[in-house]
């Protein structure tokens, strides 16, 4: 496994969202290994910083790793600061412009360097900083830094061991080729945009098309039509859709052979409206829910076999238990209604294989949810060896 092979998948799928919950490992991990499979997630770390920088992040879908010629797509975004930022990020520049230009220079001095990094060198103490809720208690330094990163005068080196973003200059991070690239017309911006989401979701409404780069509703529009007028787009009926759907003119129709666990932030099923046509599947992220209030659990990764989600599993990295073994803990699991018979012994299979390239020790699996019972047999009994190439099943895909 080599770092193109991440590249391709990220030119496949176009956005990898990030997200701060480590229950099982940072998000912006997951989507690479339910494509590829087990790899070294150093390779990951390597291509997302100097000197050999080949993915960058930016607000795409939310705060996503995208490549160099996608964040340069984005720049109408960047100009849009004053106004399409929110709270003190937006009002930052206002309450505090010397700010501003100040942590430019430090970065600009000394980067990359994390907020807490500037602050240290401003002589800007975090500590001042009220702890009010369980949400981002930014310092002003802080909101400062997420100013400039969204204005794009600065951009991500990378992220430490402790998920903080590493600030510094475009230049010493983007191609040249990129930075020497003129901005693209917001209107041309949205048509390869959106032509970029038809490739990577295969089938959507202009809705889901539009979601994929939060894009506004009427750039995206005109974009959809414009690109259809250009045959990139076909219009296609769905079965069971009740708005018209388009299909990237690119697009093939493989037959389907995956066995995959999906984060919750996977670009296959982060527009639920869309999971939830194609699949059937409801999913909504629990994390914040209170506990009583869950339905599936707190962070439940859906899993598809050949072409259908099958069923959902809450689980929990436990790294400090058995002596620092590790413990992959399934809380709960669900089948999804008309599940085949294979699906425990596959996701068992599937379940080891995550463990593993996590460095936990074994799969524990509790009571919690109708197919705990028979994944708890089957990961008892799994051979962790399973060609996750086969079809564990029996049954075609689809089927």
């Amino acid at each position: 496994m080599v770092t193109a092979h991440l590249q391709r998948v990220l030119e496949r799928v176009a956005v990898v969202q990030i997200d701060s919950v480590n229950v099982l490992a940072r998000s912006h991990y997951l989507p690479f290994f339910s494509r590829l499979g087990p790899y070294d997630r150093a390779l990951l770390d390597a291509a997302c910083r100097p000197p050999r920088q080949r993915i960058v992040e930016y607000w795409a879908h939310e705060a996503s790793l995208v490549a160099p010629a996608t964040h340069r797509l984005l720049r109408w975004r960047m100009a849009r600061v004053r106004t399409d930022s929110w709270g003190g990020v937006r009002r930052v520049a206002e309450e505090a412009p010397g700010l501003l230009a100040d942590v430019l220079a430090v970065v600009a001095e000394r980067g990359p360097l994390t907020a807490r990094e500037v602050e240290a060198l401003l002589a800007a103490p975090a500590a001042a900083v009220p702890r009010l809720h369980w949400g981002w208690n930014w310092s002003q330094v802080k909101t400062a830094c997420e100013h400039l990163f969204f204005a794009g005068a600065l951009t991500a080196a990378g992220r430490t061991a402790q998920f903080e973003r590493r600030y510094d200059l475009p230049e010493r991070v983007l191609p040249a080729a990129v930075l020497a690239a003129p901005d693209p017309d917001p209107a041309e911006a949205a048509r390869e945009l959106v032509a970029l989401s038809a490739a990577a979701a295969g089938v959507a409404t202009e809705a889901g098309l539009r979601d994929y780069f939060r894009l506004r509703p009427e750039p995206s529009r005109r974009a959809v039509a414009e690109l259809v007028e250009a045959g990139v787009l076909l219009p296609v009926e769905v079965g069971g859709w009740d708005r018209p759907a388009y299909l990237h003119a690119g697009a093939t129709l493989p037959r389907v052979r995956a066995r995959a666990l999906l984060s919750p932030f996977d670009s296959l099923v982060w527009h639920r409206e869309r999971t939830e046509q194609l699949w059937g599947m409801r999913l909504r992220l629990e994390v914040y829910t209170p506990a009583a209030a869950r339905v599936h659990g707190y962070y439940v990764l859906p899993f598809l076999l050949g072409e259908r989600l099958v069923a959902r599993v809450d689980l929990k990295a436990d790294r400090a238990a058995d002596g620092g073994a590790g413990v992959l803990r399934v809380q709960a699991a669900w089948a999804e209604p008309g599940a085949p018979a294979g699906t425990p012994s596959a996701l068992a299979a599937e379940l080891a294989e995550l463990a593993a390239w996590l460095g936990l020790a074994r799969t524990a699996v509790r009571g919690a949810g109708d197919l705990a019972p028979a994944l708890a047999s089957a990961a008892g009994a799994v051979d962790p060896g399973v060609d996750p190439g086969a079809d564990p099943t029996g049954v075609p895909p689809g089927g």
